[in-house]
């Protein structure tokens, strides 16, 4: 999992919204300076970033930006939805135990909080895609499939589709509210079917679930959720 950091949302609202162009090869001066930060947590983000798929190895120690398309993170967000679908059935059809509820209705409630004042502050984001990846991670777990875990990780390294990688661009606090309440509203549905053993319902929740971010990628900040993708941004490379 990449370190989430203020800087590394900034890069990746950047990279979203086209400030950091396809091929652009990114040094450590020029983002501080741009950011109006020191050196060190750009440092700090760049292999962060690398490592979500969005900047890829450019010569001794630096970064470009990858290319890839709206169509490429869709697609993989679909197949993470299949993946992490499947495993929560297989956890609810063998019912799960106290210490995943537990850790599960803990991520709930920390979400919960965050939600609690009806807005965000600053940092929110940061710690909504912390406790999201969680959220995710614990359900892959759970089902004790390591080919399953294998395959999803190779759909997280396609940008913008891992559960840390929450990222908007030119869109409002009240906005970004919205759409990260009903994401975790979805969190509360998926936890109360498996845990009354409803693995069929539960696999259809993280279908719908990735729907909702589905849509954040592709509707515009007046459509209420994050900033639309460009068709095409980031430097070229390889699938993972």
């Amino acid at each position: 999992m990449s370190q989430q950091t203020p800087v590394v949302v900034q890069l990746r609202e950047m990279i979203l919204a086209g400030a950091l162009a396809p091929g652009e090869r990114v040094t450590e001066a020029e983002l501080a300076t741009r950011l109006g930060v020191s050196r060190t947590p750009v440092r700090q983000a760049l292999p962060a970033l690398a490592q979500e798929g969005l900047l890829v190895s450019a010569g001794k120690r630096g970064y470009s930006v990858r290319a890839f398309t709206a169509q490429h993170s869709i697609e993989a967000l679909r197949l993470r939805a299949v993946l992490e679908g499947f495993a929560a059935r297989q956890v609810a059809d063998k019912r799960p135990s106290p210490a995943l509820l537990s850790a599960l209705k803990a991520c709930l409630a920390e979400g919960d909080a965050l939600f609690a004042n009806r807005q965000l502050r600053d940092d929110d984001e940061l710690r909504y895609a912390e406790m999201n990846a969680r959220f995710h991670a614990l359900i892959l777990e759970a089902a004790q499939m390591p080919l399953l875990e294998s395959l999803t990780e190779r759909c997280n390294l396609v940008p913008f589709t891992a559960p840390l990688s929450i990222a908007f661009s030119n869109t409002n606090k009240e906005r970004m509210f919205d759409f990260l309440f009903y994401a975790h509203r979805q969190h509360h549905s998926i936890v109360q079917a498996i845990e009354a053993g409803h693995g069929d319902r539960a696999e259809f929740l993280f279908r719908e679930h990735a729907y909702t971010q589905e849509q954040s990628q592709t509707l515009g900040p007046e459509s209420g959720a994050s900033r639309a993708m460009p068709s095409e941004t980031g430097a070229r490379a390889s699938q993972a």
